[in-house]
């Protein structure tokens, strides 16, 4: 048992690299929930909700979160679709945490789009992914069918937008989400 989590307890975090809300729970959860949260790559495009969020805000809570400055990646909001394939291959291969947080930080704290390839491959390469393979797996239809998979299935547990935590069956979803799970498993 770690925390309060046990190994029966299922969890996982819901994301799209093109959300700043999911950059701003990535850099919190590892650090807020006790126990193992299983990362799983979603497009949000394809969930029921939209993500709402105020700039302003976003801005406040990476000061508050000691994070690197806010650079708003160009264009934003950008496709995440080849960035997202990547992360389903990243996670096929168990480098999902270390790839996801560069990728992030590329868009968010570097201002690149993920739009564009070279900058996905730069995140890759921070977690010694190799190009090639990176660029090979994003277009494997097993990863396309991943991706389209968890997201249906992301939906049909009750995520709505990201990005989203759940623990059990109970979904949390928005800006608290990781908050609000921590607060749910700590009582």
């Amino acid at each position: 048992m770690v925390g309060s989590f046990t190994a029966k307890t299922s969890s996982a975090f819901y994301f799209d690299l093109a959300s700043p809300l999911a950059y701003l729970a990535a850099e919190r959860i590892l650090h807020v929930l006790p126990g193992p949260v299983e990362w799983q790559p979603v497009l949000a495009r394809d969930l029921p909700g939209n993500e709402l969020f105020d700039p302003a805000t976003i801005r406040q809570t990476v000061l508050a979160q000691n994070l690197q400055p806010l650079k708003w990646p160009n264009p934003f909001p950008f496709d995440s679709s080849l960035a997202m394939r990547v992360a389903t291959y990243a996670k096929s291969i168990g480098r999902t945490v270390p790839f996801v947080q560069a990728a992030f930080r590329q868009a968010f704290a570097g201002g690149h789009s993920l739009e564009e390839v070279n900058f996905v491959l730069i995140a890759a390469a921070a977690c010694e992914m190799h190009p090639a393979a990176v660029l090979k797996g994003a277009e494997l239809r097993t990863i396309r069918e991943q991706l389209t998979m968890t997201t249906a299935e992301a939906a049909q547990a009750g995520v709505t937008e990201v990005p989203a935590v759940r623990i059990g069956h109970r979904v949390f979803v928005g800006e608290n989400a990781v908050e609000d799970a921590k607060a749910v498993e700590s009582r």
